[in-house]
């Protein structure tokens, strides 16, 4: 079972957040910035904290949105390049069938993003279905 998060998650569960990198909740001041300890990549958000969201969402009856930061979570420490070819492969008549289906399993294997391998084939079919993967038209 799920642990009992409240939101929000800042004031209910400080000493449980972390950014991406690592800083507590704490320790990310304008001092911190100002002295240049944080930089903007340390204010990315953590998988887990996504993860906590998604519970309060789910437990809220908000399904879809809880997927979506579960989603969010498998990606939160993909690099910003590897986003954008996830993002342009995704684009219409821009990947065929098959690479997609590369893709999906490339991120599933190493990212463990089983989440949005899932969602990249049922992309790939509805496209393929559509006439949406490259060289169809």
């Amino acid at each position: 079972m799920a642990p009992e998060y409240r939101y929000p998650l800042g004031q209910h569960h400080a000493d449980s957040l972390h950014t991406a990198t690592g800083f507590a909740l704490g320790q990310l001041t304008l001092d911190a910035v100002m002295e240049g300890r944080v930089n903007s990549g340390d204010l990315r958000i953590s998988g887990e904290t996504l993860r906590m969201q998604a519970t309060i969402a789910e437990r809220a009856g908000f399904k879809q949105f809880a997927q979506n930061l579960r989603r969010g979570a498998e990606l939160a420490n993909v690099p910003e390049s590897e986003i954008l070819r996830i993002y342009t492969a995704l684009r219409p008549r821009r990947s065929t069938h098959a690479e997609l289906l590369n893709l999906a399993t490339d991120l599933e294997q190493r990212c463990g993003a089983i989440l949005i391998a899932r969602m990249i084939r049922e992309a790939a079919e509805a496209y393929e279905a559509r006439g949406l993967t490259r060289g169809n038209t």
